[in-house]
């Protein structure tokens, strides 16, 4: 496979099937009722429901590998995933991530329906259930503004270049306790 040269970022259309997001939405939606322990009071205040390295997610990030190598145009290791479900007021302040997220998705898993695009750089993108965005999240700086909804469910997917500068964070096992 050739290198990432000429990718910044690529909206997958129907990344998951219908079928699979039904099961997640429905798997997530009863984790954040559910939730006792997992709450973000790092990034966001009000301590929106996230699980890192959720055994689903886990396996949504290996059996995805494959259309994130078809995108990027790379072999790609696995990193590490997590869940998010956002509620009103989050916001995802404007950053570029850690080396273990060298290539990320962002997939949309379900909302109330309020619109709450993801800038990559100054493009917004607003994606439809089941879509993901694949983006280079150690070089482009992404944001969401304040979130005026209900929920928002998003699941991320995290991994490096399997011969690049970034391969020793495969498993992510350098920064096994930060959720970031």
């Amino acid at each position: 496979m050739d290198n990432l040269n000429n990718f910044t970022f690529k909206i997958i259309p129907n990344f998951l099937t219908n079928e699979e997001v039904k099961l997640i939405k429905d798997y997530c939606i009863f984790g954040h009722k559910n939730n006792k322990q997992s709450f973000d009071t790092v990034q966001n205040d009000n301590g929106d429901t996230y699980f890192y390295k959720d055994p689903l997610m886990q396996s949504l990030l290996i059996n995805k590998k494959h259309i994130m190598e078809k995108t990027v145009g790379i072999d790609l290791n696995e990193t590490y995933s997590f869940w998010r479900c956002y509620t009103w007021g989050a916001e995802l302040k404007e950053h570029r991530d850690r080396p273990s997220c060298e290539i990320s998705a962002t997939v949309f898993i379900d909302s109330d329906g309020t619109d709450w695009p993801i800038y990559m750089g100054d493009t917004p993108i607003n994606l439809n259930i089941g879509d993901a965005v694949a983006y280079r999240g150690c070089d482009l700086k992404h944001k969401r503004d304040e979130f005026k909804g209900d929920y928002h469910i998003q699941a991320f997917l995290h991994y490096v270049d399997k011969n690049g500068k970034y391969a020793e964070h495969k498993g992510d096992q350098l920064h096994e306790n930060i959720a970031r």
